[in-house]
C-alpha cells in the first residue's frame, strides 16, 4: 500500500467542481484517482463553516490554507529548539502533555505556547518518532475502535446529568474547580490495570491514579480520595464519558458536593 499524500490545490479545485456538480465522494474519489477514505477525510477536515448557507463548504482556496495551517501546528514545536529541547526534557521527567501545555500556558508567551495536541502531533510526527518519544507518554494512546466494531455499552443517564444539562459557564473554562474523567486502558499483556485521567478544565492540571481493575467502586474511591482534598471551590463538577467504570458518580455528590455531568455516547 502506497503511503498517503494530502491533495493539491489543483485536485481541491477539481473535488468543489465534482461536489458542486452534485458527484458523491465516491464518484469525486474515482474521478481523482483517490482512495475514498482520502476524499471523506478531505470534506469533513477542511470543511468551512459559517451561519449563511452560501459560504459554507469546502472551497478550494480555504481548504487548502486550513490543511497547511494544520501542517505547520504538528511541526511548530521542531521549528524551535528551545521548546523542543524543554518538551522533552519534561517528558522524560514523566510529565504529561497536557501538564507541560498547561504549564507554558501560564508561564510563557507568544509561540512558547503550544496545546497537548500539538504536544502529542510531535510526539507522533517525523522528530518524535526518530527520537521515540512515545515511549515517554505516561500511557500509551487508545487504539481507535474499527469502523464498524461493536460499540461498548455504556450507561443510562438522567436528563439532569447530561452535558446538555451542564452550566454553560463550564465550557467556557473561566473558573477553577471543574473536572474531566476518562479511564486510560492499557494492553491486555498488562493484564486488568488501568488509570483515571483527571484534568482540572481551567488549569489542566493532571492527576493520573492507578486502579488495579474496571470495577466502579474502586475507580470511584480513588477519585474521591483525589478529588477530596481539595478545598470545595476547586472541586465544583466533573464531566465523564458514559463507560460503566464510573456507574458510581454518585459518591462524588453525596461525599464532596460535586455533580457529574456525561458526554454524549458519541463523544470521544
Amino acid at each position: 500500500m502506497g503511503s498517503y499524500t494530502h491533495l493539491d490545490l489543483d485536485e481541491r479545485r477539481k473535488l468543489y467542481q465534482l461536489t458542486s456538480a452534485g458527484r458523491s465522494p465516491r464518484h469525486a474519489a474515482a474521478e481523482l484517482g483517490r482512495h475514498p477514505s482520502t476524499i471523506y477525510r478531505e470534506l469533513k477536515r477542511n470543511h468551512q463553516f459559517d451561519e449563511e448557507p452560501m459560504f459554507r463548504g469546502n472551497f478550494p482556496l480555504t481548504a487548502h490554507s486550513m490543511a497547511a495551517e494544520r501542517r505547520l501546528r504538528g511541526a511548530k514545536i521542531s521549528r524551535y529548539p528551545a521548546l523542543a529541547s524543554y518538551v522533552v526534557d519534561r517528558l522524560e521527567a514523566a510529565w504529561s502533555p497536557e501538564q507541560i501545555a498547561g504549564y507554558l500556558r501560564h508561564r510563557t508567551a507568544g509561540p512558547l505556547r503550544v496545546s497537548h495536541k500539538t504536544i502529542y502531533q510531535f510526539v507522533c510526527g517525523r522528530d518524535g518518532q526518530a527520537a521515540k518519544l512515545a515511549r515517554l507518554l505516561p500511557t500509551g494512546r487508545r487504539k481507535r475502535r474499527r469502523r464498524y466494531a461493536r460499540k461498548p455499552r455504556g450507561l443510562n443517564i438522567p436528563p439532569a446529568h447530561t452535558i446538555a444539562a451542564r452550566p454553560p459557564d463550564v465550557a467556557e473554562r473561566a473558573d477553577f474547580g471543574h473536572w474531566e474523567g476518562d479511564l486510560i486502558a492499557f494492553k491486555l499483556h498488562h493484564g486488568k490495570a488501568n488509570l483515571t485521567s483527571l484534568v482540572e478544565r481551567r488549569s489542566r492540571y493532571t492527576v493520573l491514579t492507578p486502579n488495579s481493575s474496571r470495577h466502579s467502586a474502586g475507580i470511584m474511591e480513588g477519585t474521591e480520595r483525589h478529588l477530596g482534598t481539595l478545598p470545595p471551590s476547586l472541586r465544583r463538577t466533573i464531566t465523564l464519558d458514559r463507560g460503566t467504570e464510573f456507574a458510581g458518580y454518585g459518591r462524588l455528590g453525596e461525599s464532596l458536593g460535586m455533580t457529574a455531568y456525561f458526554c454524549q455516547p458519541s463523544a470521544p
